[in-house]
């Protein structure tokens, strides 16, 4: 790795998830945040002078950078592009940036699902990165598109990954308590969340029941082929600041016992781990042995935000077994997902 930082830009530097990007980008010691964008409107302005929304405060270097608008040209200094755009943005303005030759790892929506756009978990899917020479050869692009799972996709796939391997999957139910920050800044009004749940969240389902099946799919002859185990997903938003609880029932192809499946997830270790990359949790999975673990308020932030907390592993009487899972939904569930990407993508030398 050499000691020149990769020089990079976010897109969506002023919401919540660009954020994030600005947060855990700006001491990292192989990339260097050289531009911010935004829209059309605050463009020009200075980023402090927009208001900041996580903890701790801004940093204070990032304060006095302008804001650029978000378009190719005006971010010529820079080779990787990290995005937070809104997906209806995302869906034109990612692939003018990789038709213009940058590196682009996103954390929108809109082009998960593209057939030859790898959607990646550093720790589940690795091999689809080669995904981007279909894409670059079948768009003429110089550059490409890299995305990240939605935040429950995240954490579902990363512990559904090690029981595949070892049992084969057979069906899934997942029921998912979802943070209020999943919805962006100012989210859910007050007058929705306090004293409620909401047992809907626009387009939620879909994503959770088809993206773990594209991430566990192989990747034959240039494309993915899903994984073959069927998905069921009711998703809830509570009253939770950070951090998305999923409940998970699940039976498996080959018989496994609940030592077991506390084995494989306790000892599951994948690339990220065996390369060190800066921001991979080592464990990637927790497991915790109490009965009321994991909790939002006191699990969101194992592994600095980016490993999952399951727990409760059990007999499931309908399904075989069933278990509860957290993860952080902004940090490894959005920027951190596709910061640790791009460290992948770094490490194999896909990123000149």
């Amino acid at each position: 790795m050499s000691t020149n930082k990769v020089k990079v830009g976010i897109l969506g530097a002023t919401g919540a998830v660009g954020q994030r990007f600005v947060q855990l980008l700006h001491n990292h010691p192989w990339f260097e945040i050289v531009a911010l964008g935004a829209s059309e409107r605050s463009a020009g302005m200075r980023y402090g002078d927009r208001r900041w929304v996580l903890r701790p405060d801004m940093p204070e270097r990032m304060a006095d950078m302008t804001l650029r608008r978000g378009l190719p040209e005006n971010f010529e200094d820079c080779k990787v592009i990290f995005s937070a755009l809104p997906s209806s943005a995302a869906g034109p303005t990612e692939p003018a940036f990789a038709a213009a030759g940058y590196a682009l790892f996103s954390n929108a929506g809109a082009h998960r699902m593209d057939d030859d756009i790898p959607l990646m978990i550093t720790e589940v899917n690795p091999d689809h990165a080669s995904l981007i020479k279909v894409q670059q050869e079948g768009r003429g692009w110089p550059g490409f598109i890299v995305t990240n799972a939605n935040c429950s996709s995240t954490h579902l796939t990363s512990v559904l990954k090690p029981l595949q391997d070892a049992f084969g999957l057979d069906k899934v139910l997942v029921v998912t308590m979802q943070a209020v920050s999943g919805a962006g800044y100012p989210g859910v009004s007050s007058m929705d969340i306090l004293d409620n749940v909401v047992p809907y969240i626009d387009n939620e389902e879909p994503k959770l029941e088809l993206e773990p099946r594209k991430m566990l799919g192989r990747l034959v002859n240039g494309s993915i082929e899903l994984a073959d185990f069927t998905l069921s997903a009711h998703c809830n938003r509570v009253p939770t600041l950070d951090g998305h609880l999923e409940c998970v029932s699940l039976s498996l192809k080959t018989k496994a016992t609940e030592q077991d499946i506390d084995r494989v997830l306790r000892t599951f270790r994948a690339l990220p781990q065996e390369l060190s990359l800066p921001s991979a949790p080592d464990p990637v999975i927790i497991v915790r042995d109490e009965p009321d673990r994991p909790q939002p308020r006191l699990d969101r932030m194992a592994g600095n935000g980016m490993a999952t907390v399951v727990g409760r592993i059990r007999p499931c009487p309908i399904l075989q077994y069933k278990l509860v899972l957290l993860g952080h939904n902004t940090v490894r569930g959005a920027a951190g997902g596709s910061v640790l990407n791009a460290e992948l993508f770094v490490h194999q030398g896909l990123i000149g």
